[in-house]
């Protein structure tokens, strides 16, 4: 297997970034970081959508990946580095690369979102898988990005390039449709990018999956992993039923807000989104409580 497919296969969790105050709180990220590297998560991504990159200054984005250099042991990091221009992706690029994490996830740039058709985002991507020396991921996720996705033939193209080793795909649809694309035998590795279409991507040809739920279950997220790979499709496919379905109390329900309260019912330390970002109310922790509780997640305390 290549070198790159193979450490893009699994299930990487998207941090969070915790707060304290209106501050990151850069201990409990590094509690965080040690919990989650006691488990056979494959790796992280920092500075995602869970990582809540929008609402970080760049000291903090950079404070932030000084922790993960630190506490990220032998696990593959990749780092979210797209900005609205190709000139700032590439300079945060550089960062990250020079920070020697393993990879970097480029989203779609989006602001001028009716000029980003596909001979922009060819051009977008080239260019930084040009001019960085650490491998690109792209990053398709169109609820982040006013709509905009990567069409499925321009994926194809820039998996040619030798530089741009695979993609993280969020988009509801899954990425079957980019897999079908691609060559399968090929270099090229597709990261499923939720919980609800993990598993029928794992069956289509993607390598893994960046998952929120993996802050809070990374155990059963691996599990799941694990169950296909090993041909145990039954075991596999009930429990990924029971992890859509809490899912869909914490992220589907509350987004990275839900994720961090799931967080701190685990023992790991989540707290509250940054504004405008709002906590989950105590009524709904409630209801994350007693859906982990509810499909076996969590122990009720006595």
């Amino acid at each position: 297997m290549d070198h790159n497919k193979q450490k893009l296969s699994g299930v990487f969790a998207p941090v969070v970034t915790p707060f304290q105050g209106d501050q990151p709180d850069l201990d409990a990220l590094a509690f965080n970081l040690t919990k989650l590297r006691q488990t056979d998560l494959t790796g992280f991504l920092a500075l995602g959508s869970n990582g809540e990159i929008e609402s970080l200054t760049d000291e903090e984005r950079l404070l932030v990946l000084e922790v993960f250099a630190q506490e990220k042991g032998d696990k593959v990091v990749m780092v979210g580095t797209g900005c609205e221009s190709t000139k700032e992706t590439i300079e945060k690029s550089h960062v990250a690369a020079q920070m020697d994490f393993d990879y970097v996830s480029v989203l779609t740039p989006h602001y001028h979102a009716k000029q980003m058709d596909g001979p922009t985002l060819l051009r977008y991507y080239e260019r930084i898988a040009e001019a960085v020396s650490a491998p690109v991921l792209l990053y398709n996720a169109p609820q982040f990005a006013s709509g905009v996705q990567i069409p499925p033939k321009i994926v194809l193209e820039l998996s040619g390039h030798p530089n741009i080793v695979g993609m993280k795909d969020s988009a509801a649809a899954g990425p079957g449709r980019f897999l079908a694309e691609i060559d399968p035998d090929g270099d090229f590795s597709v990261l499923a990018g939720g919980i609800n279409f993990f598993y029928s991507s794992l069956h289509v040809g993607a390598t893994g999956g960046v998952l929120s739920l993996a802050n809070v279950v990374p155990e059963a997220c691996m599990e799941l992993y694990d169950l296909f790979t090993r041909g145990m499709y039954d075991r596999a496919r009930e429990l990924s039923a029971g992890l859509i379905r809490l899912n869909q109390s914490i992220s589907g329900a509350w987004g990275v807000a839900g994720v961090k309260a799931a967080m701190d019912l685990v023992g790991l330390r989540g707290g509250r989104p940054r504004e405008p970002l709002a906590p989950v109310p105590a009524e709904a922790v409630e209801q994350i409580r007693q859906a982990m509780t509810n499909e076996g997640f969590l122990v009720p305390s006595v």
